[in-house]
């Protein structure tokens, strides 16, 4: 059965009445490349945060890139931001972390595109903050171990958007990057919408699903 429709309206309601008893809740963002996470958690956080300044936060999974000091080595270089090319188990314990809430902030990585590497500490999440946001690709993934972070997640939101409007966006960024025609080509077809279609194949155990196109 498809999950229920949600906008991000909505989803920002639901996290705060679920955040009514004091305790935190974490979110799943989870979509294809070019699918606008990112500005979806954003503008969730914003919606939060207008209600009650420090609501909510962040967490970017892009920040668990490996870097290519690793994928060059590795031969993962032309697959950066496939499933393989990520820190799952950086990514799972600092969930677990999140969860504990027994310090008074973590510091979390964030992606810096402009020069392909992830910032190790670039974040502070407080103790304070009830609702965090997590977005990135493959957080619904099934399969081992991406499939370990499901539980973890309060609640899980798949964000949807048309293959098409997929395709425009993506070559918009790489074109905003000055990459030739044909290495727009192959981070299209050769990385990110294959990608995208086993995001969508492959997500496990969405709450809602968020229509973005």
């Amino acid at each position: 059965m498809a999950e229920p429709s949600i906008d991000i309206a909505g989803l920002a309601a639901h996290l705060a009445e679920r955040a009514k008893g004091g305790g935190r809740v974490i979110a799943a963002l989870a979509g294809a490349p070019g699918s606008g996470k990112s500005t979806v958690a954003e503008r969730l956080c914003e919606a939060l945060n207008a209600g009650q300044a420090g609501r909510a936060a962040v967490l970017p999974m892009d920040g668990y890139h490996y870097d290519d000091l690793h994928l060059v080595p590795a031969g993962l270089r032309p697959r950066k931001g496939a499933p393989e090319t990520f820190d799952v188990g950086g990514l799972y314990h600092t969930l677990k972390r999140l969860r504990a809430r027994d310090e008074d902030f973590v510091a979390v990585p964030v992606f810096d595109r402009d020069i392909e590497i992830a910032r190790a500490g670039a974040r502070m999440i407080s103790a304070d903050v009830p609702v965090i946001v997590v977005e990135g690709n493959y957080l619904l993934l099934g399969q081992e171990p991406w499939s370990r972070l499901r539980p973890l997640f309060d609640v899980a939101v798949l964000v949807d958007v048309p293959e098409p409007v997929l395709r425009e966006r993506l070559t918009a960024r790489w074109r905003h990057y000055d990459l030739t025609p044909e290495e727009i080509a192959w981070k299209l077809d050769g990385n990110d919408l294959p990608n995208g279609r086993f995001v969508m194949a492959e997500s496990r155990g969405a709450d809602f699903r968020l229509a973005n196109g």
